[in-house]
């Protein structure tokens, strides 16, 4: 049993350039924002990361915004009613982006063959659709026992993943609180797992929802999900988000995230 407890400057310091950075959580629901934050401030912040996301949203913008990726595999990017992720819109607008094109099923499958020690996953998802075109890496194979024509999803990895939870103890096991997303999927294939974590008990003695031994590092960071939601604990800070949104469209990203000062 190994205290896992490292303060957040440490725990972005594990981030290194070229990393794929996997992000847990769902679009502006329990994201790991400072852990965002703290990426951006580092004294040299990582570079050309791809960053992986089933769906992207606040704290994905704020790193494309910073200028760290330059690549993005996610089926969605933006924040929900809340309109286009600007600073994602505006890069990949300008192709200052490399965007994977990536489907539910793409990604699923993906980790599932990745989980699984194994090249690629079968799927009967993409047949007829355009998908094809834009990867053209994405392979079909017949299958021996039914001759039907399937998809061949590539295994999909991580080099980092980054995920906010409701509660964890020193030692990884963690509790998300509903809604697990795909989070313990990349808790299971990535090569370093960080935790932030509302709060930081010595044991979990009751059900938890991702095991600590694949978990690399917990950081303590109370409302580490804000301005997007952590339930029960604290809903979205709607206003908050549109605060955000009118910055980036008036040209002060940078301003915006120094307001925040060091923590949330």
């Amino acid at each position: 049993m190994i205290d896992k407890t490292v303060g957040l400057a440490d725990a972005a310091a594990l981030v290194h350039n070229g990393h794929t950075l996997a992000l847990g959580g769902m679009t502006i629901y329990r994201r790991p924002v400072a852990f965002a934050l703290a990426l951006i401030r580092r004294e040299l912040p990582p570079q050309n990361l791809t960053l992986l996301a089933f769906t992207a949203g606040l704290a994905a913008d704020m790193l494309v915004g910073a200028g760290l990726v330059t690549r993005t595999r996610t089926c969605y990017f933006g924040l929900e009613t809340f309109g286009l992720a600007p600073m994602f819109t505006a890069a990949a607008s300008e192709g200052r982006l490399e965007i994977v094109e990536e489907s539910e099923a793409s990604i699923a499958n993906g980790l599932r063959a990745q989980m699984a020690g194994v090249g690629f996953m079968p799927g009967r998802a993409w047949p007829g659709t355009d998908m094809f075109q834009v990867r053209p890496d994405v392979k079909t194979i017949t299958d021996p026992y039914t001759g039907q024509t399937l998809t061949a999803f590539p295994a999909i990895s991580c080099d980092v993943a980054a995920i906010h939870v409701l509660k964890a103890d020193r030692f990884g096991n963690a509790v998300l609180g509903g809604n697990p997303t795909i989070d313990l999927e990349l808790a299971t294939v990535a090569q370093t797992v960080i935790l932030t974590a509302e709060e930081v008990v010595d044991r979990l003695d009751g059900p938890i929802d991702i095991a600590g031994h694949p978990v690399t590092a917990v950081v303590y960071a109370p409302r580490g999900a804000w301005p997007t939601s952590c339930y029960p604990l604290y809903a979205i800070d709607g206003e908050e988000i549109l605060r955000y949104i009118a910055a980036c469209n008036a040209g002060e990203f940078w301003p915006y995230v120094r307001s925040l000062g060091q923590g949330t």
